[in-house]
């Protein structure tokens, strides 16, 4: 009887953690099953796709961009950046320390869309201070060989915590120059997404050097943070910008389901935790704590629940031509979900709709951590695992 009832404790506490662990690193002896194979040829509903893996041996990537040498910059979560060229992996020296705990560490790395002018690298990562709690840093530098130089502290988190959970950390620019900036819940607090006085739970803009734009949303009211864009978010960690349109498309975890695809407009909430599809982590038939449900008048909605649980994290929109039944699609990566949603969404009575959602490299290459179109025009993929890896989607040929 005592084993029974140990195992049935087991399970039920294995059950109420899943919605955290899909949202953690991943440590998998077997993270080296996409070792076995170089290159495969999937077909999907609309293209013939080639998958490639690039590189492996990765500990825990977390961002790829693009130099426009053709190089690559990856992020390693343990507090890495490697430069990749032809294949072969070198250490980038002198980047910041980065307090490596649970989802924290060196995240985001993003080549300024001007780099050839000025050279600019930004990297998100996770800062502590004596107290053992972080915060959410930016800073920007710039490559020498391989020395990361004449770095700027340019923006860090108006407010430490507990280390560990949601630190978004997702990085987009506009076509107006305009860097915008994710920062999660931060997990113990969920609240804090709707205190505007706080950093906590938002959408982040600001120029390239962390100044304020003086049009942002809240910029004249005293009790507000000038950055915020957006709020009510609880953990965006997909994000893109139509480089046309400046649409802003973000991707964000939900508690117990709940995981969301949202259009961010200036100034609108987004309803965490007030508002959510999601449910308990331990009971999935309540609420998650702090919110009364799921849609209040005022809140923005989602344009479109994952289901099942993706655990979003890297979004992409194809804009090349390289794949044209995929133009204009959106690819929200998924980490638990081992695969890629693939969104096609039109425009209804002013609202944005997603009329067909296709699931792409179900398996193949394991938890997905970010997807990025090249400047090739094929889509980039990084796996959030240990060892983990950096893939290419191509079109196959005829």
């Amino acid at each position: 009887m005592k084993n029974i009832i140990s195992i049935t404790i087991s399970l039920f506490l294995l059950l109420a953690a899943f919605g955290c662990a899909a949202e953690e690193p991943a440590d998998r002896a077997d993270a080296e099953t996409a070792d076995r194979w170089e290159t495969k040829e999937l077909r999907t509903q609309y293209e013939d796709i080639r998958l490639t893996r690039l590189v492996g041996g990765l500990e825990h990537p977390w961002s790829v961009d693009f130099l426009p040498d053709g190089r690559k910059l990856i992020t390693e979560r343990p507090g890495g950046l490697k430069l990749v060229e032809n294949g072969n992996v070198t250490d980038v020296n002198g980047i910041p320390e980065a307090t490596a705990r649970g989802q924290g560490g060196m995240m985001e790395v993003s080549v300024h869309p001007n780099y050839e002018e000025n050279g600019w690298i930004y990297l998100t990562y996770s800062k502590g201070n004596d107290e053992g709690q972080t915060a959410v840093a930016l800073v920007r530098g710039q490559l020498e060989g391989n020395e990361f130089v004449n770095q700027e502290e340019i923006f860090i988190q108006n407010r430490y915590s507990q280390p560990g959970r949601h630190y978004g950390s997702k990085l987009a620019w506009d076509n107006n120059g305009y860097l915008y900036m994710s920062i999660g819940d931060r997990g113990n607090e969920p609240p804090r997404a709707q205190e505007l006085s706080d950093h906590a739970g938002t959408l982040l803009r600001m120029y390239d050097d962390g100044s304020v734009p003086s049009d942002n949303p809240f910029i004249d009211d005293p009790d507000v943070a000038d950055e915020i864009y957006s709020y009510g978010h609880r953990n965006i960690q997909g994000l893109v910008i139509d480089p046309e349109t400046n649409e802003i498309w973000a991707t964000e975890h939900g508690p117990r389901g709940g995981d969301e695809l949202n259009y961010v407009e200036p100034g609108e909430n987004y309803g965490w935790p007030r508002a959510s599809l999601g449910r308990d982590y331990g009971d999935e038939h309540e609420f998650h704590a702090g919110t009364e449900a799921r849609h209040i008048e005022g809140m923005i909605d989602p344009v479109y629940e994952f289901l099942p649980t993706l655990a979003p994290s890297g979004l992409a929109l194809v804009t090349a031509d390289n794949f044209p039944n995929w133009k204009g699609n959106l690819l929200a990566g998924g980490l638990v979900a081992e695969r890629i949603r693939r969104l096609y969404i039109e425009v209804y009575d002013g609202a944005h709709t997603v009329i067909h959602d296709e699931e792409l490299l179900l398996g193949e290459v394991g938890r997905i951590r970010d997807v990025r179109e090249g400047p090739d025009g094929n889509i980039y993929v990084v796996t959030d695992e240990n060892p983990g890896g950096l893939y290419v989607v191509e079109p196959l040929d005829d």
